[in-house]
């Protein structure tokens, strides 16, 4: 930026409070939530929610667990208004729910309003002004005391509204552009519409300190949250509520750090939808918090039928980045962190602990209903253990550790030479046409065990076998003894096609559990080069599944040796 620009601006003020304490403090429990999709994040859409998508996005807010919603400004729009006639009369609201409703300080909205909730047992009626010295001198062209008495008459309308309604209604007032006005003013505008409404300890009136504009560091919120806190005349007949945009890209943070200084509710949207860059993200906060071991009060185990409702009714997409909720937030792509991630996965399971500590994941995916599938994603950046957790998780094979970097050098290639994405299905293809399907190498036909003794010692254990062999078309019968079928069977390759090698390893599994099950098997060799290569095979029977695992690394060898030739 060129230096000169940057004298058309100027520091947001600090705030005088050096015993300030909310840095010393934690968020332990919960605020009161308050969901303003309907009205902030639906007045920011491109194309606003129609009723069906209003009543849908009201449905799954419910399933979510709010207990207050702000459903509209009813007396801005028709629509608004006929939704909450809607919600109203078809009994659409649950008992313990609160619906809350928007007016600006007018006569004629003020009555608007109070038709639009006729017939609702409770409703929070939120009164707002702009207080802000831009806004006082620009906009309104009008003085401290004349936006007071502006304040105050609408607080005196909504109160005689109130008494004449058979509503039970609860005050909210906000200083719109709380962060642009002098702490002082908004201190005594507040205390103005308080004396109107005489807020007791069993009827708190909410005072809304909203950042319409976020307009400085997370800290300087938090001070001012403190500072009012401290000043407010009747503090504990309040109750302080957050409403924070997004426009530094600090809402989360400030709104914590907020809840720290002494806030006692949030108003904000699913995945911080609204004017400009957006209000706080609820969902980010609640599991945040969730993070760290408190209970946020709001359900997002099925986050991805939060996803798909907010998409379908906003026709707003989710980043794929967006913290818990993005496509791409349980997946790496990075071998390291492939590595660490299954490697912690792993260590859950062996020590079976309550307590959940996997690296690069903070919580659980599946305490939001999402699954382990989509954690790590092959690319040309994965590394082995990424691979070999694919193979694991997603198809039963657990690769012995000392076979993951060949498998990791094969599936390297393969992403070299597409240059995308592996799908899981496009790994365990890559590892059945380089293990299991031996098409140009040796291809088990048939395999007896012709005699078997078995010591008591297992000293002389000895073993006859017979096995039939396919070779680029025709067939070979090798047959040979030793001290079991696979060392029978190496000695029948070695003597009978004069092929050079020596077991180095072997592993089995079972892919599944019950007696008709198929086995894995992996084995080891070391060819005439001293060069390493594993083989894998499956089969119904183990030894079977041995022998061509056998063959496999075999073919590996002879096809790397053709290959140089």
């Amino acid at each position: 930026m060129q230096a000169s620009k940057t004298r058309k601006y100027r520091p947001y003020p600090t705030v005088d409070l050096p015993d300030r304490t909310w840095p010393d403090k934690s968020i332990t429990k919960a605020p009161i939530w308050c969901s303003v999709d309907l009205r902030d994040g639906n007045q920011a859409l491109i194309q606003p929610m129609n009723l069906e998508e209003k009543l849908e996005m009201f449905r799954l807010l419910l399933e979510v667990g709010f207990k207050e919603i702000e459903a509209g400004f009813p007396a801005a729009s028709q629509v608004e208004y006929d939704f909450l006639r809607l919600l109203i009369e078809t009994k659409q609201v649950p008992p313990g729910v609160v619906l809350q409703v928007l007016t600006q300080a007018r006569e004629q909205l003020i009555r608007k309003t109070f038709n639009a909730i006729e017939g609702a047992d409770e409703a929070v009626v939120h009164l707002y002004n702009s207080t802000s010295t831009l806004q006082r001198d620009v906009v309104f062209q009008k003085g401290r005391k004349e936006i007071i008495e502006l304040a105050v008459h609408g607080a005196e309308l909504i109160q005689q509204q109130a008494r004449e309604s058979g509503v039970r209604v609860r005050y909210e007032y906000s200083p719109e552009s709380f962060t642009g006005t002098e702490l002082d003013y908004a201190l005594e505008i507040c205390e103005a519409v308080l004396e109107v409404w005489q807020p007791t300890p069993e009827k708190p009136v909410i005072i809304n300190l909203p950042a319409t504009v976020e307009m400085s560091t997370p800290n300087i919120y938090a001070d001012r949250i403190e500072w009012f806190c401290r000043k407010i005349s009747c503090r504990d007949r309040v109750q302080i509520s957050l409403h924070a945009h997004n426009d530094r890209g600090t809402a989360v943070a400030a709104t914590e750090l907020a809840l720290m200084a002494g806030a006692d509710r949030v108003e904000g949207t699913l995945f911080g939808n609204g004017e400009r860059t957006g209000n706080v993200d609820i969902l980010n906060l609640a599991l945040n918090m969730f993070s760290q071991g408190v209970e946020p009060g709001l359900d997002f185990s099925n986050i991805n039928r939060v996803i798909n409702v907010y998409e379908r009714c906003t026709k707003l997409k989710v980043h794929p980045r967006h913290p818990y909720a993005g496509e791409l937030v349980y997946t790496a792509f990075s071998g390291s962190h492939q590595d660490a991630i299954n490697k912690g996965m792993t260590a859950i399971e062996l020590t079976e602990s309550e307590l959940w500590e996997v690296p690069y994941l903070p919580i659980d995916p599946q305490d939001l209903g999402r699954t382990y599938e989509s954690i790590i994603r092959i690319n040309s950046q994965s590394g082995k253990g990424g691979v070999a957790y694919i193979m694991d998780r997603e198809f039963g094979f657990k690769l012995p550790k000392d076979m993951h970097p060949g498998f990791g050098r094969v599936i390297q290639e393969v992403t070299d030479a597409c240059g995308e994405e592996l799908s899981a299905e496009m790994v365990f293809h890559t590892f059945e046409k380089e293990y299991l399907l031996g098409q140009n190498g040796f291809r088990l036909k048939s395999f007896e065990v012709m005699k078997r003794h078995i010591d008591r010692n297992e000293k002389d254990s000895r073993a006859e076998i017979s096995a039939v062999l396919e070779y680029r078309g025709e067939e070979k019968t090798v047959s040979a003894g030793g001290n079991g079928p696979l060392d029978a069977f190496c000695a029948a390759l070695r003597q009978d096609l004069h092929l050079h090698f020596s077991l180095h390893s072997y592993h089995e599994h079972a892919l599944a559990r019950g007696s008709s099950s198929r086995a894995v098997s992996y084995i080891e060799i070391i060819d005439n080069d001293e060069e390493s290569w594993w083989g894998a095979g499956v089969d119904t029977d183990i030894i079977v599944a041995s022998i061509k695992s056998l063959l496999s690394a075999i073919n590996r060898s002879q096809a790397k040796r053709k290959k140089a030739a």
